[in-house]
């Protein structure tokens, strides 16, 4: 009985459970490496992503004989144009934008109060249980409105001071990088050799999996979501739009979220077009529509293919859990970290059954 798989796969069980057990009865002896982890998380985290960004740029001047720090340097230089070119010429416009937003504020306002108003003086015409559902809501929201405001100040506050540590952690982003750059790949190799010859090429395995599945959703996401941005603001602009480039950023950054960022996208666009034109809903629609279609059918398959192999009923399970657990940031990491997951095991998986039915 002791060889039999589903009683060491149960015996396995019970280890992992008991090793829960025993880290939950120990926390103040890894609180300090979780605390310092915590520190260097975003640095590390945005070096990661732009380093698989920017490592086949590297990898594609080495083929033409330039020295691997040269190459580095020049992907730095990269960045840096970039930057400016953004600064220069996407920022001012976005930002004027977000002023003309903000001064069309009172007007936007001056017309809930009318809807409300309309409510109001056609309560004859509503259900009494709508009627009352109404004004409940409005005067929720006008008791709330002195909170909502300090709520505002404190945000604001908080901002600043995050702002600040913001960017004094992003000084650290491009030192993280360039290491990550000049000596990524030793890291397999130096891990490799404290392991006998099968246990090292399995483990080599593992990295090389791990590795494709982290550049093909990284590389692959952001890949898409540069294309859907673009798309929305083509879309946008065509049907007169007012903030269009400063939506299809929006749009852009929310598409990093599978399933769910489509859908974050189109709510500030579709309350822009209530305020410009009811009518203009309807093209919103239709835009969005028709860019997550080329996305869908077109796009994606062709740039990230199916090297995740997700199934979207998964996606859909993981979105809601993460979402409701760790909040956006849960949002952001969860399929990536899933893939992660599903890799390893599925690499354990192959080693120990080496194929076979169980």
């Amino acid at each position: 009985m002791y060889h039999k798989k589903w009683f060491q796969t149960l015996v396995g069980i019970i280890l992992v459970c008991l090793l829960f057990w025993i880290l939950k009865h120990i926390e103040y002896v890894y609180q300090p490496i979780f605390t310092y982890v915590g520190a260097i998380a975003f640095p590390l985290i945005t070096a990661g992503v732009l380093y698989y960004i920017s490592r086949p740029i590297v990898h594609l001047l080495e083929r033409y004989r330039v020295h691997r720090i040269l190459a580095i340097f020049c992907v730095f230089i990269l960045f840096v144009i970039t930057v400016y070119l953004i600064v220069t010429f996407i920022a001012p416009i976005a930002q004027e934008q977000f002023t003309r937003f903000v001064d069309n504020l009172p007007a936007m306002i001056r017309e809930v109060e009318s809807i409300i108003n309309y409510w109001q003086s056609n309560q004859e015409i509503i259900p009494d249980q709508f009627s009352a559902a109404i004004t409940d809501a409005q005067n929720e929201l006008f008791s709330r409105a002195q909170e909502i405001t300090g709520a505002l100040t404190t945000f604001v506050i908080g901002m600043v001071t995050s702002l600040v540590q913001f960017l004094f952690l992003l000084i650290l982003v491009p030192f993280f990088l360039f290491y990550m750059l000049k000596d990524g790949e030793k890291l397999q190799p130096f891990l490799a050799k404290f392991f006998k010859d099968k246990r090292a090429a399995s483990l080599t395995r593992l990295f090389k999996r791990i590795d494709h599945t982290l550049s093909s959703f990284i590389q692959g996401q952001l890949t898409v979501s540069f294309c859907v941005g673009v798309l929305l603001f083509i879309g946008y602009t065509i049907i007169g739009l007012h903030y269009s480039l400063s939506l299809a950023l929006f749009g852009m950054a929310t598409n990093v979220i599978p399933f769910a960022g489509p859908y974050l996208a189109v709510i500030p666009a579709i309350l822009a077009a209530f305020f410009q034109d009811p009518f203009m809903i309807w093209y919103v629609i239709i835009i969005m529509v028709v860019a997550q279609q080329i996305e869908g059918n077109l796009i994606s398959p062709n740039v990230m293919g199916k090297a995740l192999s997700i199934h979207p009923l998964t996606i859909i399970t993981l979105i809601l859990a993460a979402g409701s657990i760790a909040g956006f940031l849960g949002l952001l990491f969860v399929i990536p970290f899933y893939a992660v997951i599903k890799t390893i095991i599925g690499h354990f998986y192959e080693e120990a059954f080496d194929g076979r039915e169980i």
